[in-house]
């Protein structure tokens, strides 16, 4: 888990950095960049994931909201891919023949921030949900009381 993390770190870093490292083999932010971004993310993401999986006991039920967090963040990712590659897969704004390579613009800027602020909430939504309490740490937003016995 740790190891996938850095992985993700190192990824992210690097294709963020590869201009500064000389690493840019065309200028501005190329698609081997954005597939190791993508890549970072994945497996950050999966990480996250894993460690989720170890605060909740292996026998306590996964909750809906558990289940609706997951869901939403892995269509987070999604988003960020189609964004990424958008110009790859004939959707972007710089497709050839009319452009000579893919680019990264502010529209598919854009979609990745909102990919990943969907990916983050999906985040939070499964880590508040319920592990070993029996009702959902959100539930005051229904009826004031969050779950805990109080005596």
């Amino acid at each position: 888990m740790l190891a996938l993390s850095l992985l993700g770190v190192v990824l992210i870093a690097v294709a963020a950095a590869a201009e500064w490292l000389d690493l840019g083999l065309t200028p501005g932010f190329g698609v081997l960049q954005t597939f190791f971004f993508l890549l970072g993310i994945t497996s950050l993401t999966i990480a996250a994931y894993l460690h989720l999986g170890t605060l909740r006991p292996p026998d306590a039920p996964r909750s809906l909201q558990a289940d609706i967090g997951l869901r939403l963040s892995l269509t987070g990712l999604v988003l960020c891919y189609v964004s990424g590659f958008a110009d790859l897969i004939r959707i972007g704004t710089h497709v050839q023949p009319s452009f000579e390579r893919p680019f990264i613009g502010p529209l598919q800027l854009g979609g990745l921030g909102l990919g990943l602020l969907v990916l983050l909430l999906g985040i939070g939504l499964h880590y508040t949900s319920r592990g070993q309490r029996p009702a959902s740490s959100l539930e005051f937003i229904l009826n004031g009381k969050n779950g805990d016995k109080q005596e």
